[in-house]
């Protein structure tokens, strides 16, 4: 196994985070505070866990709202996070300052310049990739830096920063990284090996065309410096991956495994997740470690304790007869794929499929066809939405109709009323179904362990 560690010099610095309550920014915030690094920020809104988190740490802004008097020559970077707007009054005092601006994905490049960097992109499992191989690297003992998506069992945070950590993995998103940094954050990286998981269409409001957002992907194809590894069943990355690259390429598709009894298993290994996307993801997470010269009898012995990131195909609850969970799928393509996993995991139960329309593109009217069939292996599939988000977001509004014939599924329920929805779910009676919760958003703050 290789030798993950070496040690530089660190430099301390006062640094200042505009929009510190984000949920990767505010665990930037706690990493560079655990550095050494003295740390302040501001926000017009922090929402839980980033506000008790910050207060637990003493990061909490006495003040919500923007002051510029914050804005000194005595700090010496300013990391800007995406909430931030162009005419953010901090900002504009640091431009006239002249200090060292940074999104945060231009701060972790600057930060990882001497590290081996793995990046996990795509439209969809790049968190859970991810989380795979830091779980298996973690139980190996191994010195690791990290950013990643969610929470997962066994880290107190989502980002990791070291100065001795020889290698940094990465989950790579294709949003923009600042309001005066135009680009995708995955481009920042400069990834030294690369994951592709799969391409579909999503963030429409930056992305206006299907190409344009095919276009991102195929300008962080050619930064791989190594090795790019990409699943091969994905048509859109095939049509990328015939094109030339400068790195090596290996393909993934779906790990060899059994279902008894509602249960996986992979090299006689009981796995904790389930369906074909994550079975994909755990190949995915294998040829990362194998990069990293780690055995496969390793991954498989820790990867069989991995229970996934939070909110991604978590179990709520469940008895002899039926089980709700929640994922934060909200794409046509994760839809999919989360639907198809339960139906097949459980094929005697009843499947019983709710989504939230809650992302820019979902509440789209021009978007909406793209969620065509994305719910048929649900027996009962529900659809809410906000007219409130709707409104905040500064969306045309849409009607049931429109969405009766995006869908194009006969068994299908509206709601736009959150309270109606709840009221309606708590009177299913679960016996040999499946409830599955899908959402970016909250459900308007339905607690998912009072159903059932």
């Amino acid at each position: 196994m290789i030798n993950l560690y070496f040690s530089f010099i660190i430099y301390l610095m006062r640094i200042h985070l505009i929009a510190i309550g984000g949920s990767i920014m505010h665990n930037m915030a706690l990493a560079l505070q655990k550095q050494g690094h003295i740390i302040s920020g501001s926000d017009d809104k922090i929402f839980e866990p980033s506000k008790s988190r910050l207060k637990k740490y003493d990061l909490l802004p006495k003040k919500i709202g923007w002051y510029p008097k914050k804005i000194s020559n005595d700090l010496d970077i300013i990391i800007l996070g995406m909430h931030a707007k162009r005419d953010n009054p901090e900002l504009i005092k640091a431009q006239e300052l002249n200090l060292p601006i940074y999104s945060f994905p231009e701060y972790i490049f600057k930060h990882s310049k001497n590290k081996k960097r793995i990046v996990i992109s795509g439209s969809h499992g790049k968190t859970s990739v991810t989380s795979m191989i830091m779980h298996v690297l973690k139980n190996l003992n191994l010195n690791f830096d990290y950013l990643v998506g969610a929470k997962i069992e066994g880290f107190e945070r989502m980002v990791k920063l070291t100065e001795d950590a020889p290698i940094i993995i990465l989950e790579g998103d294709e949003y923009l990284s600042s309001c005066i940094n135009k680009n995708p954050k995955f481009h920042l990286y400069q990834p030294d090996i690369a994951v592709l998981t799969g391409i579909a269409w999503d963030h429409i409001n930056v992305f206006k065309t299907f190409e344009d957002y095919v276009e991102q992907f195929r300008i962080f194809k050619n930064m791989v410096k190594d090795v790019l590894i990409y699943c091969s069943k994905d048509q859109e990355l095939i049509k990328l991956m015939n094109e030339k690259t400068k790195c090596q390429k290996k393909g993934y598709s779906t790990h060899e495994h059994k279902i008894i009894n509602g249960e996986t298993y992979i090299n006689n290994y009981k796995i904790q997740v389930f369906g074909d996307h994550n079975l994909e993801n755990i190949n995915a997470a294998k040829l990362v470690c194998e990069e990293l010269n780690i055995s496969h009898d390793e991954f498989y012995k820790h990867i069989s304790s991995f229970k996934g990131a939070a909110n991604r195909l978590e179990l709520i609850k469940k008895n002899m007869d039926s089980a709700i969970f929640k994922d934060f799928a909200h794409s046509p393509s994760k839809l999919k794929a989360t639907c198809k996993a339960v139906k097949n995991q459980y094929k005697n139960r009843q499947l019983i499929a709710c989504m939230e329309l809650h992302t820019f593109s979902s509440l789209n009217k021009k978007f909406l066809a793209e969620y065509k069939g994305s719910m048929d292996d649900a027996n009962i599939a529900i659809i809410y939405y906000s007219l409130d988000t709707l409104k905040n977001k500064g969306l045309n509004m849409i009607k049931k109709e429109d969405i009766f014939d995006s869908f194009n599924k006969k068994e299908l329920l509206i709601f736009t009323d959150s309270k109606q929805l709840e009221k309606h779910l708590k009177s299913i009676d679960l016996k040999n179904k499946n409830l599955l919760m899908m959402s970016s958003g909250n459900f308007g703050d339905i607690n998912f362990n009072e159903l059932g």
